[in-house]
């Protein structure tokens, strides 16, 4: 079992930046696929970025490319999105999520089904 609890959100005004942490229990947290999604009033739950249990590999969103970075510290059990250039469409709860799968279950990332383990969430609102 895993307990992941977010922070570092906020109302921050278009073009600053927010960094959100998720902070895991367990022992297990450096075998995680681990990932941050979005969830926006009135729509879906949508991908934003992932990396696997040993960040060697990344993915993100194309809406957020270049602008977010993501990584983690297994010594510290901790998963970090780091949130530049922001814009008021940023604006949503994000949600940290954790996969029992190293490298996600059949590569597939993607999609919240694929994950197991899901934070509260913390709000993020960005003014234009």
């Amino acid at each position: 079992q895993v307990q992941l609890v977010e922070s570092g959100g906020g109302l921050v005004q278009a073009g600053g930046s927010l960094r959100l942490s998720c902070a895991a229990s367990g022992r297990a947290f450096s075998g995680y696929g681990m990932a941050w999604f979005r969830q926006a009033p009135g729509k879906e739950r949508e991908f934003v970025s992932a990396l696997t249990s040993s960040a060697g590999d990344t993915y993100y969103a194309d809406s957020v490319k270049g602008r977010f970075s993501i990584s983690r510290d297994n010594a510290k059990n901790t998963l970090y999105l780091q949130m530049n250039n922001l814009k008021p469409e940023d604006t949503a709860v994000y949600y940290c999520a954790a996969s029992r799968y190293a490298t996600f279950y059949r590569g597939i990332y993607f999609t919240p089904s694929t994950y197991d383990y899901w934070g509260q969430g913390t709000q993020v609102t960005v003014s234009s």
